[in-house]
């Protein structure tokens, strides 16, 4: 089998089971290993570490999956880790017509393997060499053990490409999904009533057709939605709008630039919220909220869920400005009392850092503001803790005066 050995002093991260092993760390690799092959990690003193899958192409040269050097990383390893997470969420959403996350890569110990639930539909990531050239064992062990109607795969993220990876969309087994499904997402147990039901698309959608991460949060937002005028920017189709219009708000206004997924979230209202008003308004958030600025507008509640603002550490410092900038004009069109519920899901902005933004675009704004409630991803994105990259989303629900 091929192996490598650590430069001395990097073996660290792998006693802690961190799954990374950057090029850099590398002294020597031996045995050629093809993209996708099983390799074994040595330390600098040949001691053995760990087991993973190798990656030519990208700075995470492997992707370690198991510190048991008995553990050998063949089919049955990879059924086992997928019953496994299946069993970790357990009740969350076992409706019919329910959905939530079933796999969630590292921090179910299967790098680069993601799989979405949609009702009776799978929606599956390979975002590795490694998941990659396993793509028929991991269908063959999801139609065993879930017996889906369809499973589909949207390997199209942009880490892909990172790995030497051409993106990949397609049937992979029974059914086609309909390209537009009515389902419901999972919410917070215990937290009662019927989330609203939802159309989403899950063939040419954003993420894997929706943004299951946020569920548990439009829970906690629609709480301070009632009677409330609500702005919800990068709407996408609809969902913390539709929860807050389900709790009771006077008005949502919902912003996104793709006129297709506005056109999704009106459907979308029309099935769960009919009788609520709604404006839908195509355009760029940054522009369209200084014109509200401008023209004096305000409401009682702003909702900022922005995509990925920094996917390399070169783009931080642009992302910390552009999460203050947006920040900043939520705050200045809230009326006193008003609440701000603002989101990253850059994983390389930091909680701290992400607060500290917040707080630059308090002071600027001229706004007293308190943190009411911390918010993160919800229970199908559970957070590994010898993987801190795992905890992507950060919320802040705020009371700003």
């Amino acid at each position: 089998m091929p192996s490598l050995t650590l430069r001395p002093g990097r073996e660290r991260p792998l006693h802690q089971r961190h799954p990374w092993v950057f090029s850099g760390a590398i002294s020597a690799v031996r045995g050629s290993p093809a993209d996708g092959d099983v390799i074994e990690i040595h330390g600098a003193n040949g001691e053995w570490l760990a087991r993973g899958f190798y990656s030519g192409a990208s700075q995470i040269r492997v992707r370690v999956a198991t510190w048991d050097a008995e553990q050998p990383l063949d089919t049955a390893w990879l059924r086992a880790g997928i019953e496994r997470a299946i069993a970790g969420r357990a009740g969350l959403a076992d409706g019919p017509d329910a959905a939530c996350r079933l796999v969630f890569s590292e921090a179910d110990g299967l790098p680069g393997l993601i799989v979405d639930r949609y009702g009776p539909f799978l929606v599956v990531q390979l975002l590795t060499q490694g998941m990659a050239t396993r793509a028929e064992a991991v269908t063959t062990a999801l139609a065993d053990l879930l017996a889906p109607q369809g499973i589909y795969e949207r390997s199209d993220a942009e880490v892909r490409t990172k790995e030497g990876l051409q993106p990949q969309e397609g049937l992979l087994w029974g059914e086609l999904p309909p390209e537009r499904l009515e389902l419901r997402p999972l919410t917070l147990l215990g937290t009662g009533g019927t989330p609203p039901s939802m159309l989403v698309n899950l063939r040419g959608g954003q993420k894997t057709g929706h943004y299951l991460d946020q569920a548990a949060n439009r829970v906690r937002v629609a709480a301070y939605c009632r009677g409330a005028d609500v702005l919800d920017c990068f709407s996408y189709s609809g969902g913390f709008s539709l929860y807050a219009a389900q709790a009771g708000a006077a008005h949502v206004t919902l912003m996104d630039t793709s006129a297709e997924a506005l056109a999704l979230a009106q459907a979308n209202l029309a099935l769960s919220a009919p009788t609520t008003p709604a404006e839908l308004v195509a355009g760029d958030v940054f522009h369209v909220l200084r014109q509200y600025r401008a023209e004096g507008r305000t409401f009682q509640v702003v909702i900022l869920d922005p995509p990925k603002f920094a996917h390399s550490q070169a783009q931080i410092d642009r992302a910390a400005r552009g999460y203050k900038d947006i920040n900043l004009l939520a705050m200045q069109l809230l009326r006193p009392g008003g609440v701000l519920a603002t989101f990253s899901c850059s994983g390389l902005v930091s909680p701290d850092l992400f607060q500290k933004i917040v707080f630059g675009a308090a002071v600027d704004a001229h706004r007293d503001v308190q943190i009411v409630e911390r918010l993160s991803q919800g229970p199908d994105h559970p957070v590994r803790l010898t993987f801190p990259e795992s905890e992507y989303l950060k919320g802040l629900l705020c009371r700003v005066w």
